[in-house]
């Protein structure tokens, strides 16, 4: 019995259990099956064909599958068995905050006075949904030192695109629009992405040894036809920029704004405020930091935080508060538009003003100070095991590489395999782009010690495995329901419709 088998066995949650083996839903079931029982019609049939033109009337699709009530539960929970979540184990996943969410903000969110609201009522008849989201926006100007807040961003990389259009209107009101954007080379990928759909040519900015912004490179860069800098602050490698009045300085002085993604922001929540260093535009990840589902595709929610000097560009409808109650107002004539139709995802911002108002100031920053203890504890008990390419203290994150295991020819990937045998979800890998090989590890404050411990005795187990039985990792996971597919193949040739002559086949592509 190998150290990563033994290890495994006494202490990994990944314990062995039965897995059932299931088909396809195509392939079960048997025509004529049927799993609900409607009532007859108690209005006059009528063809298809006299109420839809040709075109948008779908054809016979055969094969679909015929099932019973039993039968289909049963198809669908065997699936869900096969799946790792956060309710069943640690989600170590850097720069996308990963965290266990109270329960009891889920059973909120579908109270069904809210839930059961619909989007077009009246604002007359909305008060008490407008007032939690005013409040909400409140709460967030207070966490991030902002003095607007838009909800209605549906996602970070929204908010990242609000806040740069944001930012080019007020340029092009000034009347000297600018074509430039400086990004660190750190940056999370979305960021050169919405600067590029505003219109502005992303320039990378390198970091210097300590994985911080190059104060003297980011002062070269800097001149009168760049609008402004995106940054992240904690930034992806865990660090604080410790310049940053320094930097905002810099931008500050010819007449550049200063955007700050809010994706890290579980590190500072509480502890320290964003507008307080300089920052005109924040974004704020609710579906990371504020206690809402993450993952799966969404939704999501990304407000979207201003200094005054911005407010009128802020997007339409701007929630507000008057004699008369709350209300949206579209009558906006500098605002940059209508993100998306209605007003924010509502339930996600429920959960987020429930988590806030839990956890009140004090248990904020308790939030805030616990993912970073978390962080640099996994960080200090595997310094030894895995090389740090920017040693030193972390805030909510910490980064390793492959180097040392690359003389056994174990690589980022192979760690990142064997860690499912010991029942824990990889951390982040190959991310960010500086760091060759780059695991990256976010703990979160939701993680107990045993959680934490139990995660790096996996670690050091597999550290050691590389030594002494390299070609052991090279076919793992190998107590998963799926093994180690061909990621390249997959990624190229998808196989996204069911077709019965491949099941005949048994391909494994299917």
């Amino acid at each position: 019995m190998n150290e990563q088998t033994r290890h495994t066995k006494t202490r990994a949650p990944g314990a062995p259990g039965l897995i059932f083996d299931e088909p396809v839903i195509f392939e079960l079931g048997s025509p004529g099956r049927r799993a609900s029982d409607l009532p007859a019609m108690d209005v006059p049939e009528v063809d298809i064909e006299t109420l839809l033109p040709p075109e948008e009337i779908r054809g016979t699709i055969d094969c679909l599958p015929e099932l019973s009530e039993p039968e289909a539960v049963r198809h669908f929970t065997r699936l869900s068995q096969w799946n790792f979540g956060i309710d069943t184990n640690f989600y170590p996943l850097g720069s996308c905050t990963m965290k266990y969410n109270p329960k009891i903000n889920d059973a909120l969110a579908q109270l069904p006075r809210f839930a059961g609201q619909h989007p077009l009522t009246p604002d007359e008849f909305s008060q008490g949904t407008l007032r939690l989201m005013f409040e909400l926006q409140e709460y967030l100007q207070e966490i991030g030192g902002m003095d607007r807040v838009s909800l209605q961003p549906a996602a970070g990389a929204h908010g990242e695109l609000a806040g740069m259009l944001m930012i080019h209107a007020w340029h092009a009101a000034q009347g000297a629009p600018r074509h430039k954007v400086l990004l660190p080379d750190s940056a999370h990928g979305t960021n050169p992405a919405s600067a590029a759909l505003c219109g502005y040519e992303a320039v990378p900015i390198p970091s210097d040894a300590e994985g911080l912004i190059d104060i003297e490179k980011l002062s070269a860069l800097m001149d009168e036809d760049t609008a402004a800098i995106m940054l992240t602050n904690p930034n992806t490698l865990g660090k604080f920029e410790k310049n940053i009045r320094k930097i905002t300085g810099i931008v500050h002085e010819k007449g550049g704004l200063i955007y700050c993604d809010g994706a890290n922001l579980n590190a500072l929540m509480g502890v320290a405020k964003m507008g307080g260093m300089g920052i005109d535009v924040l974004h704020f990840n609710l579906h990371k930091t504020f206690s809402t589902p993450h993952g799966g595709g969404g939704p999501g929610a990304g407000p979207i935080g201003v200094k005054r000097f911005l407010e009128p560009f802020l997007p339409v409808p701007v929630l507000e508060h008057g004699h008369s109650g709350y209300r949206l107002n579209y009558d906006r004539p500098q605002s940059i538009g209508k993100l998306r139709a209605f007003y924010g995802n509502f339930a996600i911002l429920l959960r987020a003003y429930a988590y806030i108002r839990a956890l009140g100031a004090a248990g904020i920053r308790w939030a805030a100070r616990a993912a970073v203890l978390n962080a640099n504890y996994i960080r200090v008990k595997l310094k030894n095991d895995f090389h740090a390419p920017f040693p030193g203290t972390c805030l909510h994150e910490c980064v390793f590489s492959d180097k040392n295991l690359a003389s056994h020819k174990v690589s980022t990937l192979d760690v990142a395999k064997a860690l499912i045998d010991y029942g824990f979800h990889p951390p982040t890998i190959y991310f960010p782009l500086i760091v060759k090989g780059a695991m990256m590890i976010e703990p979160t404050e939701t993680e107990s010690r045993e959680t934490l411990d139990q995660f790096i005795e996996a670690m050091q187990a597999i550290a050691r495995t590389a030594e002494t039985d390299p070609q052991s990792f090279h076919d793992a996971p190998r107590r998963t329901k799926v093994s180690r597919p061909d990621e390249t193949r997959a990624a190229r040739q998808p196989v996204l419709r069911w077709r019965k002559e491949a099941a005949d086949r048994k391909s494994p592509a299917t």
